[in-house]
């Protein structure tokens, strides 16, 4: 065999079998390209560019003058491209000293050597994508904007700013809980926020993003990208002036009575619009009253002696009492099947009128009117309970509202022989404190039940899309004899009964203490621990505003409805009542003469000057004295002279405490004070030697 052509013949072989090799290599190169190509682009544009939802700006929640209450406002997470091809290596080596002193000025949160640093081991890098800051503010990008190097702009400067937003309260605590707040990953919708989300979230857009080297991603420009259509605003019926003095108010009484938590609500009567909700309750970790629960809406409490208006309504409206009958109370206790219901107080000899029993709220009393009417029929009580709609939830749109619990006789296994009369005086049920505010705000609106809301109209930009008006659920829970008879009890209360010292001479408050004792499982009722409330409206001849407050557990050694709940009551009034003229009722006749009221007495000058600036006209020509008094007048004010001897004590009852303080201690007393408003008590007796004393105590009341 020829030695040479066994070689070639390999030789060949193995060229042929390369070439078909190639052939193939190229054939599978063309079968990819024209065949599985497509496919395959596909797939790593989808693994480098894929599209993100844009969030739309969320809507705005105001007060009802429009102050803000919650709003959006925009952050940015800062990047820069440090390895911008536009960004030399000489002008990066030049500026990056400058920009790493600003950069720390800026934020305070490195050193400029560290900044220099991370941003020279960037650009080693080749980081297209670096991140400098998260959750900067707008203010803060406008001072980056104007720092070495990025001044040169998006492109030339590497300056990347991936805009976000923040949600906001600017007023912070004020009606927190009830605007609340949304967590969609968690399904959780708190107040005002999840309750009117599908106005307030808007409308998402779409961004086409590219992944780059080091994994993170950067927005590109896209025909088919989606603007987000921002969201509507809302504006609610609160009044933020209000609300502040509201919550200021239950603050302070908080504190004082050392409780566990409280809330007041104000509803316009006509409208059932609310006007303030506040929600406190104790945090034992910061060791303050925060607005972390909403206790108005969501918790039920036995509401004791409120609900004493029920009673009288149901009983009232089947005629089977007057007012002015009469019922032995004996000394305040009786027993229903082996168990005792007692006062808290003996009321005269225990022969009363119903009138009595309800103003001095004697458990005893209207228990026992509540047991003789219905006792053989009591399913004709919990039927009228059900027809004031009190066992029907109130359909708030805010979420977190509890089923409101009135026993009925139908139900043996919740029915016992004291149920009655406990019901009546406000145990054995479960009501929300707005549930039973929407009950009393019912009988100032003449029977006609409303529905509470929150919130009067929806706007998108500035104009109003959609309004929310007023909502009856009951035209009338019973007849307007009944309404007249319950009104004049509730006026009764406060003129003459357990809530004497809201009564007042500017405006009349009507309405109902309540001091009910707290169950706890199947401990019972736990001695010392009470819900104090009161419920009313105001002013009492036409009411304009029904409020409630509770106070749950105080501990300072006062429990009484009386003492902890109405002077909260008392102080929101009172603002309303000084800051809306609308609602003073009492118009004279142009031909009726106007007595003028009695200013303090004091320094003669500061009075006048007083005076004129009220624009009333004064007699005050014979006074040459530093001080004077005040005399009752009609068409203008008068002045008396207020003698004062240096030798005796003098008299400074009606003295503003500045006044009466100043005038006291130039006599050379030490004067102690106590109280606010004008002097009501002074311990040493004008006219008594001075000689004789050294300190005098003075006591204030407004």
């Amino acid at each position: 065999m020829d030695i040479k052509k066994d070689i070639l013949w390999r030789v060949y072989l193995v060229y042929l079998l390369i070439l078909i090799f190639a052939f193939a290599i190229i054939g599978k190169i063309i079968f990819i390209q024209l065949r599985e190509g497509p496919e395959l682009l596909k797939k790593v544009q989808q693994q480098d560019l894929k599209y993100v939802d844009i969030d739309a700006v969320r809507g705005n929640i105001y007060a009802d003058d429009e102050s803000l209450f919650a709003t959006s406002i925009p952050i940015f997470d800062i990047r820069m491209d440090v390895d911008c091809e536009n960004i030399s290596d000489k002008y990066f080596d030049e500026k990056i000293d400058s920009l790493a002193y600003c950069l720390s000025h800026l934020f305070k949160n490195k050193t400029p050597y560290q900044y220099k640093k991370n941003l020279k081991k960037a650009r080693d890098n080749g980081n297209r994508y670096y991140l400098i800051k998260r959750k900067v503010t707008y203010s803060e990008l406008k001072k980056l904007r104007k720092f070495p190097i990025f001044r040169k702009g998006k492109y030339k400067g590497g300056l990347i700013a991936i805009p976000r937003t923040k949600r906001i309260m600017p007023f912070k605590n004020l009606a927190r809980r009830t605007i609340g707040y949304e967590n969609k990953e968690n399904n959780i919708y708190v107040g005002l926020e999840g309750a009117f989300s599908e106005y307030l979230t808007g409308i998402s857009g779409k961004q086409l993003m590219r992944r780059i080297g080091n994994g993170d991603w950067r927005p590109v420009a896209d025909e088919n990208s989606i603007e987000p259509k921002d969201g509507k605003n809302i504006v609610s019926s609160i009044d933020i002036n209000i609300q502040d003095v509201a919550e200021s108010a239950l603050h302070q009484h908080l504190i004082d009575h050392k409780a566990f938590q409280g809330c007041a609500i104000l509803m316009e009567v006509e409208t059932g619009y609310i006007k303030a909700i506040v929600n406190l309750r104790y945090d034992s970790t910061s060791k303050t009253y925060k607005e972390s629960y909403n206790y108005a809406i969501s918790e039920r409490f036995e509401p004791g002696s409120t609900f004493k208006l029920a009673s009288m309504m149901a009983v009232l409206e089947d005629g089977k009492i007057k007012l002015t009958d009469t019922i032995d109370i004996g000394k305040g206790w009786t027993v229903y099947h082996n168990k005792t219901l007692k006062d808290v107080h003996n009321i005269r000899d225990g022969k009363i009128t119903i009138r009595e029993a309800f103003e001095k709220s004697s458990n005893v009393g209207i228990s026992k009117i509540i047991h003789t009417a219905y006792k053989d029929n009591p399913d004709k009580f919990s039927d009228h309970l059900y027809d004031f709609k009190l066992n029907e939830k109130l359909n708030i749109k805010i979420e977190g509202e509890r089923n409101p619990v009135i026993k009925h006789p139908k139900n043996r296994q919740s029915w016992y022989g004291t149920t009655l009369p406990w019901m009546s005086v406000g145990y054995e049920i479960l009501l929300t404190p707005l549930q039973i505010l929407t009950f009393y705000n019912a009988v100032a609106n003449n029977g006609k039940m409303m529905k509470p809301q929150f919130v009067k109209r929806i706007q998108k930009a500035g104009k109003t899309i959609k309004t929310f008006e007023p909502v009856v659920r009951h035209k009338s829970i019973c007849s307007q004899k009944t309404i007249d008879s319950l009104k004049s009890l509730l006026e009764g209360v406060v003129l003459r009964g357990t809530a004497q010292r809201l009564k007042n001479s500017i405006y009349q408050i009507a309405g109902k203490t309540g001091t009910a004792q707290i169950a706890e499982d199947k401990r019972g009722y736990i001695k010392g621990l009470y819900n104090s409330s009161f419920a009313g409206y105001f002013p009492a001849d036409n009411p304009k505003y029904s409020c409630i407050v509770t106070v749950n557990k105080p501990t300072a050694g006062r429990y009484y409805g009386s003492s902890v709940a109405a002077p909260v009551f008392k102080e929101i009034a009172d603002k309303v009542y000084a800051t809306q003229l609308n609602i003073n009722m009492q118009k004279e006749s142009e031909n009726e003469k106007v007595k003028l009221p009695l200013f303090a007495s004091g320094y003669t000058k500061d009075i006048e000057t007083v005076i004129s600036e009220l624009n009333i006209q004064i007699d005050s020509n014979y006074i040459s004295t530093d001080y004077a008094v005040s005399l009752p007048g009609e068409n203008l004010a008068k002045l008396g002279q207020k003698i004062i001897k240096p030798e005796l004590i003098p008299n400074v009852k009606g003295m503003g405490a500045r006044d009466a303080v100043y005038l006291l201690e130039s006599l050379g007393l030490k004067t102690i004070i106590s109280g606010k408003g004008k002097v009501k008590y002074q311990s040493i007796k004008p006219g008594e030697s001075l000689k004789k004393y050294k300190a005098i105590k003075i006591e204030l009341s407004i």
